[in-house]
């Protein structure tokens, strides 16, 4: 029984995965909401850049330890 509802359980956290390839692509909003929740920092500036047919979000976020850090994320 333990098997089985762990396996519902891995079924419905990848169902509800933004990485499977049936999620909408992600809006820079959303990207900035998800480093600012990732790193618990501040977002200092955002950017999106295209590499071939892809798009790219570059953060730059300014991390509690007093670290800049640039944070890429694909928008798909």
């Amino acid at each position: 029984m333990k098997t089985r509802l762990a396996t519902i359980v891995l079924l419905a956290a990848y169902a509800l995965s933004s990485h499977d390839g049936f999620a909408a692509p992600l809006s820079m909003q959303e990207a900035i909401a998800k480093v600012q929740r990732e790193t618990s920092g501040k977002v200092l500036s955002a950017e999106s850049k295209t590499q071939g047919h892809k798009t790219i979000y570059r953060i730059k976020v300014l991390t509690r330890d007093g670290q800049v850090k640039i944070v890429e994320v694909p928008a798909d």
